[in-house]
């Protein structure tokens, strides 16, 4: 029975492993199809979102069964109702990424273009994608300390966002044409620092399995 445990928390963790590879795809592919006004990778991110949300429902389903049949107890109970919180703030991640990827849309069914080149807003995508994957990988090693420092790089993230947002405002005073441009990507930013929230929400559960104490690492 122990083994069979052993195997079907196994198979959780590989459904998120996979859950969390394909969000990062997903945010990748959302802000590339952004700097590339690329409509059709924009869709693709949209398209693809429901496999997400199907992700989500085969883990809680796998979760609700092992609690039922195996009634754990501790740190597995733990482990086993943080993986349904992971699951759905990935979903919400996924969300985010839509979003972003329907400005592209908006923008180019509107023929509106960018007005420079983006910088700031792939280094924070780049980020967030990072702390999608340090948190599924807390999570499969219990790996407390790493948890603990995705709090300092949602940090990082908050002041990337108030920068450039900061900038955004600055640049529509001064040019009002670009006004609904520049507010887009002031949306798309929102998107990405939230993604991070839910990045450091997983790291709160991570903190919580192996402690059981709540973390307010927000």
């Amino acid at each position: 029975m122990i083994r069979q445990f052993d195997q079907s928390l196994q198979d959780v963790k590989n459904l998120l492993l996979q859950m969390g590879e394909h969000v990062e795809i997903a945010i990748d592919k959302a802000v590339k199809s952004l700097s590339r006004m690329d409509v059709r990778m924009a869709r693709e991110v949209m398209e693809h979102d429901p496999a997400i949300d199907e992700m989500e429902g085969k883990i809680d389903d796998v979760v609700a069964k092992l609690i039922a049949t195996q009634q754990p107890v501790a740190t597995d109970l733990r482990r086993l109702i943080a993986a349904m919180k992971i699951a759905s703030d990935m979903e919400r991640m996924a969300d985010l990424a839509v979003n972003i990827a329907q400005v592209t849309v908006q923008l180019v069914e509107n023929k509106l273009s960018l007005f420079k080149e983006l910088e700031d807003i792939p280094k924070i995508a780049a980020i967030t994608q990072r702390m999608v994957h340090d948190g599924i990988n807390s999570y499969i090693d219990g790996n407390v300390a790493l948890a603990r420092k995705m709090a300092d790089t949602d940090d990082e993230v908050d002041r990337m966002y108030h920068a450039i947002v900061n900038e955004l405002i600055g640049f529509i005073k001064q040019n009002k044409a670009e006004t609904e441009v520049a507010l887009r990507l002031c949306f798309v930013a929102r998107y990405l620092e939230r993604i991070a929230d839910h990045a450091t929400n997983i790291a709160e559960s991570i903190v919580y399995i192996e402690t059981g104490k709540q973390a307010d690492l927000n």
